[in-house]
């Protein structure tokens, strides 16, 4: 029974994400949330911040799976019940958070595309984003989520003792939400590589019998009713609202299901954008130079400040092109746990 709930769980994510999602492209459009589509010849402008319906597809599955478990299966466990409440508050945290970023509070450099509109987002200051993801630690905090060891890889185990609720929790995820928000910008590379590290991690906790196989399998399933709306041409763009959610997701999951170490090495391709951003002193932009045959240039010659630039600089490939390949890239770090190498 117990897997039959995790079936219908997905499948209402998944449809709930497929539903919601055009409605909130016309609303989006309506407000004006929107931005420059700008690896397309005539930059189109879109709709953005598709974090917003994802977040609807995974609360959707994460509340109908807690109801079926607590009054029909009746085989939650107390603490699995504190602990995906938890999940959930710092989900609707982060998704907020996200939100406030795509509405536009503080002044970017205004864009015009080829038939004079402009792209009217401005965001929030680069300096101020990892403050405000704070708050969405507090529940897996409150809750004592994980254990006090940490294992690194390559590094051993060290044992935080109370450090590790009031330090290393907030920290994993002010780091894994900015981290993920770091790279992307090219139609269907964010969600796309989310799908790959959601399932990745989710079959891996399945696998050991970890609980937190649940959330990330359902944050999978919602990618996947996202995900038609975000290929290649895009009808919708991602916005911080998504990056910042995914980056939560995985800090939740990994922490309350203690894969500290699987998810350092799943989610490794963000840790090396991290480096990479940090010597652009987080100035550098992922997005590449259109030319006129539709293949992307890397912004910078041959200095290298994101794994877009390292792909861009290998040759010259269109934007579909370059998705795939940082698709490819997420592939081959999520497939190393399940070998056992490390």
């Amino acid at each position: 029974m117990a897997g039959l709930t995790i079936m219908v769980s997905l499948a209402a994510a998944l449809f709930a994400t497929l539903y919601v999602t055009p409605w909130f492209m016309k609303y989006f459009r309506a407000i004006r949330l929107v931005g420059l589509d700008l690896h397309k010849k005539n930059t189109p402008i879109l709709p953005t911040s598709i974090g917003i319906p994802v977040t609807v597809g995974i609360l959707t599955g994460l509340f109908l799976f807690i109801a079926l478990e607590t009054f029909v299966v009746k085989s939650l466990a107390q603490e699995n019940l504190e602990d995906l409440l938890a999940v959930i508050s710092s989900v609707m945290i982060i998704a907020f958070v996200g939100f406030f970023d795509d509405l536009n509070l503080s002044r970017r450099k205004l864009l015009t595309n080829k038939n004079g509109e402009r792209d009217i987002r401005i965001g929030l200051p680069q300096w101020l984003k990892p403050l405000l993801t704070l708050p969405a630690a507090i529940p897996l905090m409150a809750v004592n989520a994980g254990v006090s060891t940490l294992t690194i890889p390559f590094f051993g185990s060290f044992n935080f003792g109370i450090l590790y609720p009031l330090l290393i929790v907030p920290l994993g995820v002010v780091f894994s939400s900015n981290m993920v928000n770091m790279l992307g910008g090219f139609n269907g590379a964010e969600i796309g590589m989310g799908l790959v590290y959601t399932f990745a991690l989710g079959i891996y906790a399945l696998q050991i019998g970890n609980f937190a196989a649940i959330i990330f399998l359902i944050t999978f399933a919602a990618l996947l009713g996202a995900w038609k709306f975000n290929l290649f041409p895009a009808k919708i763009l991602p916005g911080d609202s998504l990056t910042y959610l995914l980056g939560a997701i995985v800090a939740a999951g990994v922490i309350t299901g203690n894969m500290e170490k699987i998810g350092i090495i799943v989610m490794f391709p963000f840790i090396i954008e991290g480096i990479l951003k940090a010597m652009s002193k987080f100035e550098a932009s992922c997005l590449g130079k259109l030319r006129l045959d539709g293949k992307l240039d890397a912004p910078y010659g041959k200095k290298v400040y994101s794994l877009s630039h390292i792909v861009m600089n290998l040759g010259k490939f269109s934007e579909k092109q370059v998705t795939a390949i940082l698709i490819l890239i997420q592939v081959i770090f999520a497939v190393i746990p399940f070998l056992n190498i490390i």
